[in-house]
């Protein structure tokens, strides 16, 4: 089989991407209130509670720290296909191949070179 042209990996993956990218935009909007800072007021809220709430807004933070490596994982993804470089091995400069790609498609490395 034939190295694919960049026209076919855009149709292939330009779609995935930008919808990945769109719903990871809308769970960190959706999630932007999780992530304030706790509320100190002894008055209003136990200590167990602030604890609670406190670990809670911990989780969240970690969670949008991942949600925003992938963010960039994908916007480089999505420049290297508006620089005809997506699917090329930036080690080797082979093809990374269709089922890696699939799997994720921010991947910049074969097989080979990955391991």
């Amino acid at each position: 089989m034939s190295d694919p042209d960049i026209e076919e990996l855009r149709a292939r993956y330009l779609p995935r991407l930008q919808a990945e990218a769109e719903a990871l935009r809308q769970a960190s909007g959706e999630t932007a209130a999780n992530r304030r800072p706790v509320e100190l007021d002894q008055q209003s809220v136990g200590r167990l509670s602030r604890m609670d709430a406190m670990q809670q807004q911990a989780m969240a933070a970690a969670q949008e720290a991942r949600r925003s490596g992938r963010q960039r994982a994908i916007a480089a993804a999505l420049k290297r296909l508006e620089e005809d470089d997506f699917g090329w091995c930036e080690d080797c400069g082979t093809f990374i191949g269709f089922k890696r790609l699939d799997l994720d498609p921010t991947l910049m490395r074969c097989v080979s070179c990955a391991s």
